[in-house]
């Protein structure tokens, strides 16, 4: 079943959010926290995860009805990369080395303003290159 678009950029939003206070204050309690959206993002699917809830239970209703959709694959692919990364951080930020968390969380935090700001989601780009170059390989 094909998600409302605006649901995933919504999550992006709030993410941007997150991710931009877990980078300006080293925190791995906010980064930790993100990483749990994350990986039920990625498990369950972004429609399932907080930031989907929110969307769906206090956003969307004061919304006109959605005049796109897309499938709920791509944003899922794109919630795993942002756990791969944001997991990445928060080692960094805990056992070391600070720069790890840094440059890790910092990647999450510019997906996250690209998709949120405009549009454009690197995770699910990643996902049809990859679906491309499956199929082309068989």
């Amino acid at each position: 079943m094909d998600i409302d678009v605006r649901g995933p950029r919504f999550a992006a939003a709030v993410t941007t959010a997150v991710l931009a206070v877990a980078l300006s204050l080293q925190n791995p309690w906010v980064l930790g926290w993100q990483t749990l959206v994350f990986a039920l993002g990625a498990g369950a699917g972004v429609q399932r995860s907080p930031y989907g809830w929110a969307f769906r239970t206090a956003v969307r209703p004061r919304l006109g009805p959605p005049r796109e959709f897309e499938s709920p694959e791509p944003p899922r692919f794109a919630q795993a990369v942002g756990l791969v990364f944001a997991g990445f951080g928060l080692v960094g930020f805990t056992v070391g080395p600070q720069w790890l968390g840094l440059v890790a969380t910092g990647a999450a935090l510019a997906a996250a303003l690209l998709n949120a700001a405009f549009g454009y989601c690197l995770g699910c780009e990643m996902f049809l290159l990859l679906k491309r170059a499956t199929v082309r390989a068989e």
